[in-house]
């Protein structure tokens, strides 16, 4: 059964079933999101999860931020590597328990050694990626995944550029809205063999704001042979930080 209020609340508090592994910084965080069809982004899950639809439709997001003092717990961030950027593309499921969560497509990534730690820690389809960003008046940001990565177009093709900043006064998700549904997400799934896992990131709820874009791309949703979505977003929005831990999977 879909998740109910409860469920959705309780995801916020620890469950203390899992130890705590790293803690970070979430900055500059953009949320694009698409209404998609449930049927053809349920034929994308393995086994184990299900969409979580809000007013009958699922939702597909684009999400490019910064990853500050990124660190295992109980070690200090170390310059030049505890900072870097992160690009994914998500949808939102819950499992057969009913704990709703966050699916990963793919996630580029502009360190190397963050890759590595991340796949084999979480089981998360990390990609490396050229990415870049400055800030002033407003975030400029690229994303070009790495040629190693087979099956995609060459170059520029992969080029994904974002112009963005969050206007106006920042508010809490409501409870049973569009935008607590979109962004009160406290769990990730992952596969690991046959097995799908789950971990919890805890952090204090959004302070969401409107976002200004201009210009964004879909070419990481058309990296994962997903269908591209022919509209401008349905749901924007803009974070400006957060301070998260993270558990181990379970």
């Amino acid at each position: 059964m879909p998740p109910t209020l409860e469920q959705r609340l309780a995801a916020r508090q620890p469950d203390g079933k899992a130890s705590l592994s790293m803690r970070m910084g979430w900055r500059c965080l953009l949320f694009l999101h698409w209404r998609m069809d449930a049927q053809m982004l349920q034929e994308k899950l393995p086994k184990g999860l299900h969409i979580d639809t809000f007013d009958g439709s699922a939702w597909l997001a684009i999400v490019p931020f910064m990853m500050t003092k990124v660190r295992p717990k109980g070690l200090p961030a170390i310059p030049g590597i505890s900072d870097f950027l992160e690009l994914n593309v998500r949808t939102y499921v819950y499992d057969n328990e009913g704990v709703p969560g966050v699916w990963f497509f793919s996630l580029d990534c502009s360190s190397g050694l963050a890759v590595r730690i991340a796949q084999k820690k979480f089981k998360l389809p990390y990609m490396k990626a050229r990415m870049k960003t400055a800030v002033a008046d407003d975030i400029h940001y690229t994303c070009r995944r790495d040629d190693s990565y087979g099956g995609q177009p060459p170059g520029n093709l992969r080029l994904s550029v974002y112009r963005y900043n969050g206007v106006g006064d920042e508010r809490l998700a409501e409870p049973d809205s569009l935008d607590f549904f979109l962004m009160e997400r406290y769990y990730l799934y992952a596969q690991d063999g046959d097995t799908i896992r789950r971990a919890q990131v805890i952090h204090e709820p959004y302070q969401i704001r409107e976002a200004e874009v201009a210009p964004f791309d879909t070419i990481p949703i058309c990296l994962d042979d997903l269908p591209l979505p022919c509209t401008p977003p349905d749901h924007t929005c803009y974070v400006d930080e957060v301070d998260v831990d993270a558990y181990a999977l379970q």
